[in-house]
């Protein structure tokens, strides 16, 4: 955990002329960012559908970076003494609340931090559904019935609306552990819209 509260920390400080304060919280950002440029290649093979292992593995791979998020804004050391604007990076979204409620000055900063993750969740999920409408319509299989195939669209438009389930997960996390998700989540939309977009191109 110390390289990455290092590298975090040094991230921080060349930022630190621009971003005062809240440099730490860009550099979580940019930590991110560069963490998905990374895994850029295996989603980009998981896409195309080279192997089945190749769409798990960049989500394996980032688990260990959200644990050591996670841990690093929990526990104590330099990292909480940073913030994002008014709010302590490893504060919570009910310490938030215990310190002026939802419109105080830490509370508006979650609320952002809420409105940008429910954004990119709306985005994600129109996405997945003008996706399904577009797709061609399945042939009947012999096996599953009517019941069990209505089932299967129903499902299918839920599963779009799980990524807001992300804002569950942002409201229990530090607020540095809540800019991962919400800059991973974005990154991880943009990234299959454009691919999408270089496969409609191709053909």
């Amino acid at each position: 955990m110390s390289v990455f509260t290092r590298l975090v920390e040094e991230l921080g400080r060349l930022l630190e002329p621009v971003l005062a304060e809240s440099a730490t919280a860009a550099a979580i950002v940019l930590f991110t960012v560069l963490v998905r440029l990374a895994l850029h290649p295996l989603n980009r093979a998981a896409f195309r559908g080279a192997t089945p292992i190749a769409g798990l593995l960049p989500v394996l791979l980032q688990l260990p970076v959200f644990f050591l998020m996670y841990r690093a804004f929990s526990s104590s050391g330099e990292l909480l003494d940073h913030r994002l604007f008014a709010a302590p990076l490893g504060a919570h979204w009910s310490d938030a609340l215990g310190a002026g409620g939802f419109l105080g000055a830490q509370g508006l900063v979650f609320l952002g931090l809420f409105a940008a993750i429910a954004a990119v969740a709306a985005w994600s999920a129109a996405r997945g559904r003008r996706a399904a409408a577009e797709a061609p319509v399945p042939v009947p299989v012999a096996n599953v019935s009517a019941e069990q195939q209505a089932a299967l669209r129903k499902l299918g438009g839920v599963l779009p609306l799980l990524s807001f389930g992300t804002l569950i997960t942002a409201a229990l996390v530090p607020l540095a552990a809540g800019l991962y998700l919400v800059t991973t989540t974005a990154w991880s939309v943009a990234e299959r819209a454009w691919l999408q977009h270089r496969r409609r191109s191709s053909l």
